[in-house]
């Protein structure tokens, strides 16, 4: 009976999810807009910490934008130990384009700021135009990368304009891990509910955020999000609840070209803020964990040991995740066999998060590049 409870909870919390969450699991991918007769100046922030091994790989795609207006890169080199300054200037150089790049050297880090949001506004004291592009060191661009950001952005009237990029997807640990963060995120932060003006959800991918200037001044800048961990989605929220208008949409081709081999690797990168996205709440955690039990792991115990009956529901269950999982496989082109990965990549994801807040436990949360940012 109980089996069958659990079993008929879950098959509801699917059906909930596909009917009432704003089509999460229907991937709402960027698309050009008409393009302006005149283009605004536009700065690229960069922010860096010891990213010498990728930007000959991504840098030059930043270097290589036909953008039409006046645009410059801003990279802010933020304590790097291993030459990404050198490096960075040295492509700049190679390619003549050293009159784009500006390379920036951060100040030591402000009390009560995470490194990275401290990277950004460095960037920002530094800028004057009335775009600005914060987009990650391990991003690569197409050529028209900035410019359909900065179309879409004028043609739909948008304060932020995000993209959350196509990420490195070729190890096994990224194949069953990498679609699952996808799934998950828009499962949280649906993309369409967050571009509604109408919604309270908010969200953006830090990896290619174009802001308006004025709306940043208008939200309280990035003083307001200045420690937050998980920036983009504090600073989309910061943006709408200041009036402005914002886009998240997901892109085939501006790529992370940061590898994830390991499965402990993917493990540290979830477990740096799946804490904070709890507000380190003990509570919180262990609904979480209530959820993620009964959500993924409660149709095969009522498939594998309930009663007929139960054994339904729970294939039920599991038909209607796999379903609503295959468009996130997809979008990395892997078979639809992979959708069937899902309860284990999900058991990953409820440990890291565990992990995350006994990370916080003892003072070592929010591991970014060697900092320590929660605790």
């Amino acid at each position: 009976m109980l089996i069958a409870l659990l079993a008929s909870l879950s098959l509801l919390g699917w059906l909930t999810l596909a009917l009432f969450n704003g089509r999460f699991w229907i991937p709402l991918l960027d698309a050009p807009a008409p393009e302006p007769k005149e283009w605004p100046d536009v700065d690229i922030i960069v922010p860096a910490r010891n990213e010498a091994d990728v930007l000959p790989q991504t840098l030059p795609s930043l270097l290589a934008q036909d953008y039409p207006g006046r645009w410059r890169i801003l990279l802010i080199d933020d304590h790097s130990t291993d030459g990404t300054r050198d490096i960075a200037l040295c492509l700049a150089n190679e390619g003549n384009h050293s009159h784009i790049l500006s390379v920036i050297a951060a100040p030591d880090l402000p009390q009560g700021w995470s490194g990275k949001v401290a990277s950004m506004q460095a960037g920002v004291k530094e800028s004057t135009a009335e775009y600005i592009l914060f987009t990650d060191a391990d991003i690569a661009h197409p050529p028209h990368s900035l410019r359909r950001l900065v179309a879409r952005a004028l043609a739909d009237k948008l304060d932020l304009n995000s993209l959350m990029v196509k990420l490195h997807c070729q190890s096994l640990a990224e194949k069953l891990l990498i679609p699952a963060f996808v799934f998950f995120f828009a499962m949280l932060y649906p993309f369409r509910r967050a571009n509604n003006p109408r919604s309270r959800i908010a969200a953006a991918a830090g990896g290619v955020m174009l802001v308006k200037k004025q709306a940043l001044e208008k939200c309280g800048g990035l003083e307001r999000i200045k420690s937050a961990l998980i920036d983009d989605c504090a600073l989309a929220r910061a943006i709408k609840d200041s009036g402005g208008n914002i886009r998240l949409t997901l892109t085939r081709d501006v790529l992370s070209l940061r590898p994830y081999p390991t499965f402990a690797s993917i493990e540290r990168m979830i477990a740096r803020s799946a804490f904070t996205q709890l507000h380190y709440s003990y509570l919180l955690l262990l609904g979480t964990v209530i959820g993620l039990g009964l959500l993924f792991f409660a149709p095969w115990l009522a498939f594998l040991m309930g009663e007929p009956s139960a054994a339904i529901i729970g294939l039920a269950a599991l038909f209607s995740m796999f379903v609503l999982y295959i468009p996130s496989v997809r979008f990395y082109g892997l078979s639809w066999i992979w959708s069937l990965t899902l309860p284990l990549a999900a058991a990953v994801y409820m440990v890291a998060t565990l992990d995350s807040a006994f990370r916080y436990l003892r003072g070592k949360g929010g591991q970014w590049k060697g900092r320590a940012q929660a605790s």
